[in-house]
């Protein structure tokens, strides 16, 4: 290999990258991924806090590196896990994972049948330390947690499939939480189509604060939610943890007009939270 126009990754000296028409790829970008991965020390994470529940005592294929291959699969627009097979031999894949193939597609699929609530919590802790590694990086003066609820669309007879009458479409309505400022996903939770928007809530919510007010106490938190959220339980949870919060209210005959109702306001920021979300909300919804 010339030496010339070469250029090596901090993270890994062997990947080389040149324009000397050698083994070809349409997924050189992943290059930029791995760099990203290794400075914030993902890979090495998930080697230490990832393993699924599995009996066998060795794999070929383990579990991070399942993991980071659907990553990266993912990333670079493989949403399906039959695609490995495809991409078995790809050079960069290869390189990005250190791995002479890619895991087959039965492989992915036995170890998505080995993920169970154990896995969920996993993620869950890895998404933590991750959150820690950044905020460490730059601290932000403020938290908004952006309460949403979606459809996601199914055609086949999945468990839990079923009709949601908001959407009027068949598939699933889970609960999201967002970082209103920056909308990086926080908190994820899969339900069945039928539910409505603010079911357990509470619950699904209870982690989050927990963690933002034990990690990062001095920063203020603002809670926010449409009208689908507006529920009394809710509101006792925010105040209990000494969260502000901001809901909007549906269209009543005592508010004859969709409004804002702020519960509770603590600190010295929530006033500029509270006006940071009325624009984000009217520019949403075209008001």
């Amino acid at each position: 290999m010339s030496i010339v126009n070469t250029l090596a990754l901090e993270s890994n000296r062997q990947i080389k990258i040149n324009f000397d028409g050698g083994d070809l790829s349409s997924d050189a970008g992943l290059l930029l991924i791995k760099e990203f991965i290794s400075k914030l020390g993902i890979d090495t994470l998930l080697e230490k806090a990832f393993k699924t529940n599995d009996p066998a005592l060795f794999r070929y294929h383990s579990d991070p590196k399942n993991l980071l291959q659907m990553i990266y699969m993912i990333i670079a627009g493989y949403f399906e896990d039959d695609a490995s097979d495809e991409l078995t031999n790809d050079p960069v894949f290869k390189s990005v994972l250190e791995k002479d193939a890619l895991a087959s597609q039965p492989t992915v699929s036995r170890f998505f049948n080995r993920m169970d609530e154990d896995t969920l919590n996993q993620f869950l802790a890895i998404a933590r330390v991750l959150r820690r590694k950044i905020y460490s990086i730059q601290m932000p003066q403020a938290v908004i947690l952006d309460l949403d609820s979606t459809l996601l669309d199914a055609y086949g007879r999945q468990e839990g499939r079923a009709f949601n009458f908001h959407y009027q479409s068949n598939g699933y309505h889970p609960l999201v939480c967002y970082d209103g400022m920056t909308g990086d996903l926080i908190k994820i939770q899969l339900r069945d189509g039928t539910q409505y928007s603010c079911t357990g809530v509470v619950d699904f919510l209870q982690p989050v604060l927990d963690e933002y007010l034990h990690d990062y106490p001095e920063i203020p938190i603002l809670l926010r939610g449409d009208s689908g959220f507006s529920t009394p339980d809710l509101y006792n949870q925010c105040e209990e943890n000494g969260t502000s919060y901001v809901i909007w209210l549906k269209e009543n005959v005592f508010f004859p007009l969709r409004i804002p109702i702020c519960m509770k306001v603590v600190g010295s920021l929530d006033f500029l939270s509270y006006q940071i979300f009325i624009l984000h909300y009217n520019t949403k919804h075209n008001i």
